[in-house]
Parts: structure tokens; sequence; C-alpha cells
């Protein structure tokens, strides 16, 4: 799993742009999903988040994506569970203090955020902590609904 995710950050430009254009067609869709109801596509949509954004991105499905600012390198794999960069113990070869067989993610994150080519628009976001009542849900269709003002930016 490891390997594919260290693929998907040095892939990290052209699958920003494909992971952007997947929102903007999910919010052209907006009348129908709100038509069919956003709360009963979000299992539906969790369930395939997860095995789409698990292979590529070792996600952990925390409701609350943050792939599109973070070099395509999911921040919730870090051991600490860190959204806004590593912790101060990351080894001088760039791999964790907890798992020193794991590069750390945030060394990964840094390396697809320059890929992107756009360090202000992704890595040196500030994220929000992580909100463990929304694990397991849908990101993408909180993005949709984040992106049209229909949500909060707690995503509640």
């Amino acid at each position: 799993m490891k390997a594919v995710r260290y693929w998907s950050a040095n892939n990290a430009r052209w699958l920003r742009r494909v992971y952007q254009s997947l929102e903007t067609v999910l919010v052209a869709l907006h009348p129908l999903l709100k038509r069919l109801g956003y709360q009963r596509l979000d299992r539906s949509f969790a369930a395939i988040e997860k095995v789409v954004k698990g292979f590529l991105f070792d996600s952990q499905s925390c409701g609350q994506c943050t792939l599109g600012e973070t070099g395509m390198a999911c921040p919730m794999n870090c051991p600490k569970t860190l959204r806004n960069g590593p912790c101060g113990g990351v080894r001088s070869n760039g791999h964790c203090e907890v798992d020193p067989d794991m590069v750390c993610v945030w060394v990964t994150s840094w390396e697809g955020s320059k890929l992107v080519g756009d360090l202000e628009s992704t890595i040196q976001v500030i994220q929000a902590p992580v909100d463990v009542r929304l694990k397991g849900t849908s990101a993408w269709l909180r993005a949709v609904r984040k992106r049209l003002g229909l949500v909060s930016g707690d995503g509640l």
C-alpha cells in the first residue's frame, strides 16, 4: 500500500487535476444530487471513496479530505495524525520517528506539493482539526456542498 501512496504523490500534478475535475463534475451535478438527497447518497459515495482513495492514497476516510492541499498525500497516515506539518521527530533520512520504515507523510506531501507547482494553494493552507464525527462519510459530497456554500467550513 505504501508503494502506491508514494506513486500517487510522485504523480500529484495530474492526479490533482483529475481530483479537481471530479469535483467540478459533481458540482455540476448538484441539482441531481440534491434531488436524490445528499444524506441518501452519502453511504454509497463513502464506499466508493474508500475503495478508490484507499487504494491510491491509503486514505483513512476521515470525511474531510485534504489531498488537494497536501500534494495528494493523506496526512491521516501520519501515526500522530498531524494535519498541518511534521512533528519534531522526522529522522534525518526523512523517515517517521514512530514508524522508521515509513517516509514521513509530510516529506511525501512536500514532494507532491512541489510537483503540483503551487505551494501557496497546497501545503501552506492551514487545515482545520479533524472532526471525528465525519469519519467514514463522503468527503466528495461535502466538498461539493462546501464549494456551493451549503455547509460551513467545519463540514457540518
